[in-house]
């Protein structure tokens, strides 16, 4: 059964690749006959929440400050991080519901150079387990492992006490078919170079006698190449996204804080057009053997040019385009910043592919680890992560050299005297 599980992941990942190379500049037909016109990337695994940290509120991290992960979230956060360094590592299970062993894995570090400035570094692995391919008579031809994986190094920079800027550089690695080509189009790993630009506001003021600690973020991911798996297929984008968000914290009295965060998210890639059909519903070719489009514009574009017309090459016109923003929502409570309960929501257009989630968690912190838990409940399209524990271990450094300057000074009056 477990076999089986895993070869029909595996058959809807490869239907995936074939339809994007039978379907060539990313034509849906489906989508146009069902009225949805839902936007689809290779390589998603690039926009899955990798931290439980925000993967409890809604998925909603673009401003939110004191950022272990910020690598992912908004590279330009580093340097208003409250320590001068730490790891993260977090592990989420994927597809709990139907098979035990695929799930993404993410390494996350960062440093502070001095007060303006800050490097980090992360990785993040997806694995879908290992999969038993067989030929038509049921016959082994071996055991195989896709999987998928990017490298991160980003830089961040203070240009004043409350703003700053950052960059991300990024190497993506996809091996979907893990080795096994057994057909006449064989799939190949796709590798993709892509980068990020970052800015983040923060401040604070007094309203009403409470502090009010207050930011917002502005990011754009994944800026890169388009992947391609076979030679005979066009390329497709990457998720190329667009992250807007604000946080408001309030500073209730010394232990008490509660804190709010809101962000928006746009992917920068081509909607799909509305094609011309005939009579039988079939889509009709110009003479140059191209689809001619009805409405909308053509999504086989080079990757700035899909950037620009992503905000306005929507065939339903403005109205599409505001269905293609997803909405995150989140709330985080700290009691005497050790422990922490957070709540949040996401919200994605049913014509978008309906990912509507309810989320929740809770993090403590000691001494110097700290443990992060999220949970999600799926309202709309059924989820991945649909009932399934994330967890996340951060190791502070300044913590850690704490400690260890304590032991020593007790350990130097606590030396016998000869």
């Amino acid at each position: 059964m477990k076999d089986i599980k895993k070869s029909i992941i595996f058959g809807m990942i490869i239907l995936f690749v074939f339809i994007n190379n039978s379907l060539k500049a990313q034509i849906s037909n489906t989508s146009q006959l069902s009225g949805s016109n839902t936007i689809t990337t290779s390589v998603p695994f690039l926009m899955i929440s990798p931290d439980a940290r925000t993967g409890a509120m809604g998925d909603a991290g673009v401003a939110m400050p004191d950022d272990l992960n910020a690598n992912h979230w908004n590279a330009a956060k580093l340097p208003f991080n409250e320590k001068q360094g730490a790891v993260s590592i977090s592990y989420t299970p994927w597809l709990r519901a139907l098979v035990p062993d695929v799930s993404l894995s993410y390494l996350s570090a960062y440093g502070k150079i001095n007060d303006k400035s800050a490097v980090a570094a992360s990785l993040r692995y997806f694995s879908l387990g290992e999969i038993q391919f067989t030929d038509n008579f049921g016959s082994s031809l071996g055991n195989y492992t896709p999987n998928e994986f990017a490298g991160d190094v980003a830089y961040a920079q203070k240009l004043s006490d409350n703003f700053s800027v950052g960059i991300a550089f990024r190497f993506i690695y996809s091996n979907l078919a893990g080795g096994f080509n057994q057909s006449q189009s064989p799939i190949n790993p796709g590798t993709s170079y892509a980068g990020d630009i970052t800015c983040y506001y923060k401040n604070d003021k007094i309203i009403n006698k409470y502090k009010v600690n207050y930011a917002w973020g502005t990011a754009i991911t994944n800026i890169g190449s388009k992947i391609t798996y076979t030679s005979s297929q066009y390329a497709n984008f990457i998720p190329i996204n667009l992250k807007v968000g604000g946080y408001a914290q309030v500073e209730i009295d010394k232990y008490n804080t509660i804190a709010f965060l809101l962000d928006f998210n746009k992917l920068l890639v081509p909607t799909n057009p509305v094609y011309q059909r005939d009579a039988n519903g079939r889509i009709t070719y110009d003479a140059n053997g191209r689809p001619i489009i009805s409405s909308g514009a053509d999504p086989n574009v080079p990757v700035i040019q899909g950037m620009l017309q992503s905000f306005s090459d929507a065939p339903g016109g403005l109205k599409e385009e505001l269905q293609e923003i997803n909405i995150s929502t989140g709330v985080e409570y700290w009691y005497d910043k050790q422990f922490a309960l957070r709540t949040g929501y996401f919200y994605e257009n049913p014509n978008k592919g309906n990912r509507q989630y309810l989320t929740m968690g809770m993090g403590i912190k000691y001494n110097v680890f700290g443990l992060d838990a999220a949970y999600l409940v799926s309202f709309g399209q059924r989820n991945p992560l649909d009932n399934t524990l994330r967890f996340t271990l951060t190791f502070d450094f300044d913590a850690f050299k704490t400690q260890n300057k304590t032991e020593d000074k007790n350990n130097i009056f606590e030396a016998p005297v000869n």
